[in-house]
């Protein structure tokens, strides 16, 4: 495992203010993720899972601490940096896949590097199919997301997600809108794409099993780390088979 530094946040926190009443979403958050990890935030909903996310996505800044990225500190960027630092450095994933109805499953991939400034369809179309045989769907990559289960459209959202070679992925709830069978084979699929990648993945949930898969567990509850989980390399195989209330 690389000892290198690729994300940390230093007293994060965030607050949200509903007339004379403050929220606390993130209260203090410290963690640190290694390059090439994958990592789960696990925590009941409320816990300020997907602001943190934000924070390290760069959708949101925070009411007072820091984010590092690769040694840049991401919460000072002006508005124009924090566009490029999304559009090139991070790859997202949704729980409910987030991709659109009426573009074909290549172009729904393609759309990252439109997005990036890339301008040949045929590079476009090229870098697409090959991320999306990556992952499992050679030969879907005409079909529109109605003509794809849910797993396959989640299938899509992760090769759009890495079809830029961002510096991190980061995915918010990725199995929640799946079933178990489906949702472990998404699971086991990011994993993989991880250690073939070496791409650093930060993934926030509230379902045990995904836990199985990574190299360390964050525990969030009420905008704190509670503890932090080292996981034994022998648990990769073992399903956990529960939920979080």
């Amino acid at each position: 495992m690389n000892e290198e530094i690729m994300v940390s946040t230093r007293n994060l926190k965030r607050i949200f203010k509903f007339g004379e009443t403050e929220v606390f979403a993130l209260d203090g958050v410290n963690l640190s993720v290694r390059k090439g990890e994958f990592v789960v935030v696990l925590g009941p909903s409320g816990a300020g899972k997907t602001t943190l996310l934000n924070m390290i996505g760069g959708i949101d800044r925070p009411t007072e601490g820091e984010v590092i990225v690769d040694g840049s500190k991401i919460t000072e960027y002006s508005i124009d940096e924090l566009n490029s630092y999304r559009r090139n450095d991070v790859g997202w994933i949704f729980q409910f896949f987030n991709i659109v109805a009426s573009l074909r499953a290549w172009e729904n991939v393609g759309l990252a590097l439109e997005f990036q400034g890339q301008t040949s369809k045929s590079e476009i179309k090229e870098r697409a199919f090959e991320l999306l045989k990556q992952v499992g769907l050679e030969g879907k990559e005409e079909r529109f997301p109605s003509q794809l289960s849910g797993g396959e459209q989640q299938r899509v959202a992760i090769a759009r997600a890495l079809v830029k070679k961002p510096k991190i992925v980061v995915a918010d709830e990725p199995t929640g809108n799946l079933d178990f069978v489906t949702g472990q084979s998404i699971a086991e699929l990011m994993r993989d794409l991880n250690l073939q990648e070496e791409i650093t993945f930060i993934v926030v949930s509230h379902d045990l099993n995904i836990t199985q898969y990574s190299d360390r567990v964050f525990h969030l509850r009420m905008g704190k780390i509670e503890q932090i989980e080292e996981q034994p390399k022998d648990n990769q195989s073992k399903l956990v088979g529960e939920e979080i209330n």
